[in-house]
């Protein structure tokens, strides 16, 4: 009688640890509690800014929970197969905290908001591969990064980058608008003077009248309807790119506006009438991005499959 040898079995195979859905989210909470910690005096100054200049940045308040639900979209796809989690998000969070850790005692260029995030972002993509593994990963990308570039305060050292052309472009574009409309209006840079029976109202586009967070929040609205409404490449890059003419174009529209009533009274053009107005014009900017939208979803081709022919073998 012959005893055949046992099968030979190859030791270098990895073994691939899966968990459970549900035992994922026990841990991701308890992780996101300890992040959330670790990082709370961003969290802090970013919701105080948000809150105390809701007209500007309130929106970044809102955007985590437009990235969960584009996170929620792809729950199908992202458990359709166990979830196998990588320990090289450990080291990734790690990285991420220490960075964090660095801009808060380090030089003083580095204490800066946005330089800061980079660490929670960091730490975030950490805590994804962790839980969630490189597959689970090619469906969280996108949110995440949606949340990390529009969930922040821009800082004003940013901002002042592309603040000023903006400015110009309200200023001029009103002087235009206004003279257009057989209102007499000289133009001195960011200095409108208004002539009502010959006597002047003075105007200034001041860096709160640029339209630029008007335009950081259509871009972060753009991005989401161009996510969520259009399937193609090219559709989704048109409607975003469309979020710049559209804000700046309604941004206009609101200074000449806010000359017009300053005619009748200057208190008008400022304080708390100032943000109700750009708060106003925000409406038909957002219907000027339907519109948009509609227009694109129009050039969809839908091809009948039963008319494709199949290739000749």
């Amino acid at each position: 009688m012959t005893i055949a040898p046992p099968p030979i079995r190859n030791s270098t195979t990895t073994a691939v640890v899966e968990v459970s859905a549900k035992t994922t989210m026990i841990a991701g909470g308890l992780l996101v509690v300890l992040l959330v910690s670790v990082f709370w005096e961003w969290f802090r100054r970013q919701v105080a800014w948000a809150s105390h200049e809701p007209s500007d940045w309130g929106h970044t308040l809102i955007i985590p929970f437009v990235s969960g639900y584009f996170v929620w979209m792809k729950r199908d796809f992202i458990l359709a197969k166990p979830l196998s989690p990588s320990w090289i998000g450990i080291f990734i969070m790690i990285v991420g905290i220490a960075w964090y850790m660095f801009c808060n005692v380090g030089p003083a260029g580095l204490a800066h908001h946005n330089i800061r995030a980079t660490g929670l972002g960091i730490t975030l993509i950490g805590l994804g591969v962790l839980l969630l593994g490189w597959r689970g990963m090619e469906y969280v990308w996108f949110p995440l990064f949606y949340m990390l570039i529009f969930a922040q305060t821009i800082s004003e050292r940013l901002m002042n980058l592309v603040t000023y052309r903006m400015q110009d472009i309200s200023a001029k574009g009103a002087y235009v608008f206004l003279n257009l409309i057989g209102i007499q209006t000289d133009h001195a840079g960011n200095v409108l003077t208004i002539f009502k029976d010959g006597e002047p109202v003075q105007l200034n586009v001041a860096e709160a009248c640029s339209g630029m967070r008007m335009l950081v929040a259509f871009l972060a609205l753009g991005v989401a309807m161009a996510y969520v409404s259009l399937p193609k490449l090219w559709q989704q890059i048109m409607l975003v790119a469309l979020g710049i003419p559209i804000s700046i174009f309604v941004n206009v529209l609101r200074v000449a506006s806010l000359g017009i009533l300053g005619m009748f009274d200057q208190n008008f053009m400022s304080g708390e009438f100032h943000h109700m107005i750009g708060l106003v014009w925000l409406l038909p900017a957002f219907f000027s991005y339907l519109g948009a939208l509609w227009i694109l979803s129009q050039f969809l081709v839908e091809v009948d499959e039963t008319k494709v022919k199949p290739n000749a073998s």
